[in-house]
């Protein structure tokens, strides 16, 4: 049985997909969550079922991208229910063009939200994590991180990024009783993918996943709750695929988009 540290859990991306399946679980297993997201009537969605449920939950209307509202944020949770030993990056945005027309606005736009508010979240909850001596922060990158495709400059590069930023997180602060890593998704339906997965697109990424079956953010959410947990104590620093085994299977997409 999986346990949690004494503290409160800070949840980015909560108001949908999987970052949302992630605040229902953790609630469900007795940890206060503060559910972030710059939808705000997705944050009081996911609060709303977190407290039906009998769960503890704070929503935030965030961007991320704003470092000074990333600190208010989080002094509000900790005025709430105290520090925060869980953060869960899972706020991201999506951008797909072909590389030759792909916009500097849009390149910055998806490396703003994806990396430079995982960094935002990451560095603020560490000062309450080294005070107290334990945290786990757990990054959402991706399979895109690993393979590139076509429409994906901006994306894949950001969850490249985001694997680094946490192998750079754990080994500066792992000394400080802080874990980091980061899961990678494959082909999940959500919010953000829907629009990309098309019956075409969804039969060709089928042939890609030996598993055999496209994921819903609560095929996901488990590995995160693992990785939060204080059983996860000596994993730190690593990237991890949940992805049906579609990187295992060698096979290649050229055509379409995956995310």
């Amino acid at each position: 049985m999986l346990t949690f540290a004494e503290g409160t859990a800070f949840v980015t991306g909560g108001g949908s997909g999987i970052g949302q399946a992630t605040a229902i679980m953790l609630a469900a297993a007795g940890v206060p969550v503060a559910v972030a997201d710059i939808d705000g009537d997705g944050v009081t969605q996911t609060v709303t079922r977190i407290e039906a449920e009998g769960g503890a939950a704070l929503g935030l209307a965030l961007d991320v991208t704003d470092r000074a509202a990333v600190d208010a944020a989080f002094d509000k949770v900790e005025a709430w229910k105290g520090a925060v030993t869980i953060l869960v990056n899972s706020a991201g945005i999506l951008r797909v063009e072909p590389f030759e027309d792909f916009t500097t606005e849009d390149f910055e736009t998806v490396m703003s939200v994806n990396v430079t508010g995982s960094f935002h979240c990451a560095q603020r909850a560490a000062a309450g994590m080294k005070a107290k001596g334990y945290g786990r922060i757990v990054n959402l990158s991706s399979v895109s991180g690993y393979r590139a495709g076509v429409g994906r400059t901006a994306y894949g590069t950001s969850k490249a990024a985001i694997a680094h930023l946490t192998r750079q997180i754990a080994l500066e602060l792992g000394r400080s009783g802080i874990t980091a890593n980061a899961i990678a998704p494959g082909t999940t339906m959500t919010k953000m993918t829907a629009a990309a997965y098309t019956e075409e697109n969804k039969a060709n990424f089928l042939k890609m996943i030996p598993s055999g079956f496209i994921a819903e953010p609560e095929d996901i959410a488990p590995s995160i709750i693992f990785l939060a947990s204080e059983q996860a104590r000596y994993v730190n620093g690593h990237t991890m695929p949940v992805d049906g085994g579609y990187l295992a299977s060698g096979m290649t997409q050229t055509a379409g988009i995956e995310v």
